[in-house]
């Protein structure tokens, strides 16, 4: 079955495409909407462009369309992404977790499409989920931050265990969602099993604003996978 996969190019994006590809299924399509709105309630905003790399990197065609990131309007625009290539998908997948808003909102543009919708990370264990995602070998860092507990010591960090047992005692602390899913932060993914080449940062910037803050990756190199 031929599916598209909307990814922002974090980590749950990415882990959920992922799976499907590990269960069979051919990953057609990657989607990235760009909303105008830092405010999107469907979509993620910080460095965007990655993902147009990402796709080569996975040598999957991408398809990039801005959307007005209004709330209801931007589910219209990605039903029209999504048309341009019905007869090509079979199927859409997304890296939901909780976000009951997100999930019925592409459940709803699928079955009017008359095609399933899959989220295979859909109420996983937020330790189990990042925790299968090291040991899935993503390479993941932390683009932005917007929770109680997350200060600017957080942007560019890396996914890893002293990171998840920071964000076990943070939640413990201040009711954070263990893996991000109330937008406490976003990320990127560097390297995952997918990709031909993996990627280092070579130029960013930390923006840092009162209580929230984004990594801004200006620029990326690619790093060659040495084969085993």
């Amino acid at each position: 079955m031929k599916l598209a996969a909307l990814t922002s190019g974090g980590k749950d994006s990415l882990f959920a495409a992922y799976i499907m590809h590990s269960q069979g299924f051919e990953i057609r399509y990657l989607v990235t909407l760009h909303p105008a709105s830092d405010e999107s309630y469907m979509f993620h905003v910080p460095n965007l462009w990655i993902t147009g790399l990402q796709a080569l990197a996975m040598e999957v065609p991408i398809l990039m369309r801005g959307t007005s990131g209004e709330k209801e309007r931007e589910v219209e625009d990605l039903k029209a992404v999504l048309e341009s290539v019905e007869g090509e998908i079979e199927g859409v997948v997304t890296g939901a977790v909780a976000s009951e808003y997100q999930k019925q909102r592409v459940d709803m543009v699928c079955e009017d499409l008359g095609i399933p919708s899959f989220a295979p990370l859909w109420h996983k264990d937020p330790e189990m989920l990042l925790r299968e995602i090291m040991d899935a070998g993503f390479e993941v860092i932390v683009t932005s931050v917007a929770a109680e507990g997350l200060d600017k010591s957080w942007l560019g960090r890396s996914i890893n265990e002293d990171t998840l047992e920071a964000l076990k005692t943070l939640g413990e602390k201040y009711g954070l969602h263990v893996a991000g899913e109330g937008g406490e932060y976003e990320t990127l993914v560097l390297d995952m099993p997918l990709f031909k080449h993996s990627f280092a940062v070579t130029n960013a910037e930390a923006h840092w604003h009162t209580t929230y803050g984004v990594y801004e990756v200006k620029d990326v190199e690619t790093v060659p996978k040495v084969m085993a």
